[in-house]
Order: structure tokens, then sequence, then C-alpha cells
């Protein structure tokens, strides 16, 4: 398959550099760089592709199949947000894309979201409208985290008082361009002067909210996010980390907890602890009660859950 090259200007002013960190995802991370190709044409950009120490060969694919993309490898897996700022501090557009390994940009995606930070000065963020593989609704923009919306969330009542896709917006909300709270990182694109004022991602983050952190600091520096959903992704969702599966939770948990210490106060943050400290020890004994099943399936799915709120309850 033949390929764009990106054009870069003499002065050497890129309109944007897009960031995709990559961890054990060869095939889809393939079809996100030629997806780049092949939907960016008319734009001066650059990839530059972070590697967290992947050992499916995906470091290899990328550089013999796409030379022209900058490579970083990783000898450990840094996260998603040590990663990322990893590609911001050598890149060298006016905008900067984070794109997620498993996502494929639909034609005209870049130059619709390029197009809106040229139109928009205020605008320090825009993000895309993100699909599941079928073309259906995946949510894309959220509210920031707050305790009674996570203490929802975390005692499965969420769906009950808001809607299914809680904590994002439902469809019928999310057909229109609007400025929000926080848009997710599998397709962000960040104003370099933004960036330059307001900072790089928070590096305690390991992986999740780290982008919504991004977007509450923006936002708090008097800065807008936007929402542009004419801008398209395609998005398989979480497929990095389904390669450390019982490490999720914890990093989820924490992730969420550090949000509530940095913006919310020390007293929420530990409510929110608390919380999780104990419903996750009542769900550590539902689950192992389910390794006593005679079952195979569910004795291998309860010692996965029993790893899991183990390790999040000891690094919690």
């Amino acid at each position: 398959m033949s390929r764009q090259q990106p054009r870069v200007p003499r002065d050497r002013d890129l309109d944007v550099s897009i960031a995709v960190v990559s961890y054990n995802t060869r095939e889809l991370l393939a079809g996100c760089l030629n997806s780049i190709h092949e939907t960016a044409a008319g734009l001066s950009f650059e990839i530059i592709v972070v590697d967290n120490a992947s050992s499916d060969g995906s470091p290899e694919m990328v550089a013999r199949d796409f030379p022209e993309a900058g490579l970083i490898r990783n000898a450990e897996n840094l996260g998603f947000a040590a990663a990322t700022n990893q590609a911001i501090r050598i890149s060298r557009g006016r905008y900067i894309l984070l794109l997620n390994s498993d996502a494929l940009l639909l034609p005209g995606t870049v130059r619709k979201m390029v197009s809106f930070m040229n139109d928009h000065p205020k605008a320090a963020i825009v993000g895309g409208q993100l699909l599941n593989p079928d073309g259906s609704f995946q949510g894309s923009y959220a509210d920031f985290p707050d305790l009674f919306g996570e203490l929802l969330l975390i005692t499965k009542l969420a769906h009950v008082v808001y809607t299914r896709t809680y904590p994002s917006h439902p469809a019928a909300e999310s057909q229109r361009e609007r400025a929000v709270d926080w848009v997710f990182g599998a397709c962000l694109m960040a104003r370099r002067d933004a960036v330059k004022a307001v900072g790089l991602l928070d590096e305690e983050y390991f992986m999740y909210t780290e982008e919504a952190d991004w977007c509450y600091r923006m936002r708090q520096s008097g800065r807008l996010v936007y929402y542009l959903p004419s801008a398209s992704v395609i998005h398989w969702g979480g497929q990095s980390a389904r390669k450390v599966p019982e490490r999720k939770r914890s990093e989820l948990y924490r992730s969420k907890w550090l949000f509530m210490r940095k913006h919310r106060g020390r007293v929420t943050a530990s409510a929110f602890r608390i919380a999780v400290l104990i419903l996750s020890s009542l769900k550590l004994t539902g689950w192992a009660l389910t390794c006593l099943s005679p079952d195979a399936a569910r004795r291998g799915r309860g010692l996965q859950n029993v790893r899991s709120y183990a390790l999040l309850l000891s690094k919690f």
C-alpha cells in the first residue's frame, strides 16, 4: 500500500505532531499508522511512536514498515502519561495529537481538528468522536470526576441513577460540537502554546484519568476544551490494558484517587479511598468463593479477579 509522505516545510513549523504510545498492540498499531497516512493528506505532520517495552515485535514492525516515523523504545513500561510526554518533548508541530494505538482515523479527521483549532484560538484541547469497530456509539467526553459519581460507579448504581453510558454523555447529546469538561485521550489534540503554559501530562498517573487531569488544568487556566463529533475515530478500546488485566483495576482506582486528591481535596480523596477499600474487600471475598466452583471457567475468572482485587488492596 502506498502512503503519503509527510510534507515538512522548510521552516520546520509542522501543522501537527502525532504521538502514538504502544504496548503489545502490533497489528492494531500498524492499522493506526496506516490510517494517519491515508487521512492526513494536505497537512504537514510527523509521527512519533513511543513503545513501552512491547514483547510482540511492535517496535521492530514500526522500524521496518514505517521508517518515516520517529521511534522511542523504552526498556520498561513507563505508562501512558510518561511515554506521551517523551513524544511531546521532541515534537515540533503547532498542535499535538494524542492517538491510541488501537484507534483508526477516519477520512478528514486530522484536517477537521486542525481547522477547528485554527478557527478557535481559545481552544486548548479538542477531542474527536470515538466509535466502536461496528460504527456504533462509544463515549467520547465526560464531566470531571466527583465523589458522588465515582461512588455510584464502584457500587454499580450509576446506570440506574444516570444513563447506561455514564460517565460518558449519551449518544443523543454527542452529535453536536460543544465545550466540555474533558475529552478522552484516544484522540485528543492539544495546542502547543497551551501545553507550554499549563505543562505536560502528570506522570503520577500510570494510565487512566491523565487526560481528565490535563483538561482540568487547561480549564483552570481559563482555556477551553471542545468535543468535535465530525472528527471520527474507530476505537477498539482498552487493548493495551488487556495485556495486564490484573493491574487494570488498581491503576484505574489509583488514578481516580489521584484526581480527587489534586482537585477535590484530601477529605474527598480519603472518603473515596475508604469506599474503594471496603467494597474491594467484599468483592475479593465473593470472588474467592467463586474459586470453589466446580466449573473451570468460573474458577479461572474467580482467580483472576482475586488476584486483581488483592493487588488493588495491596497498592491502594
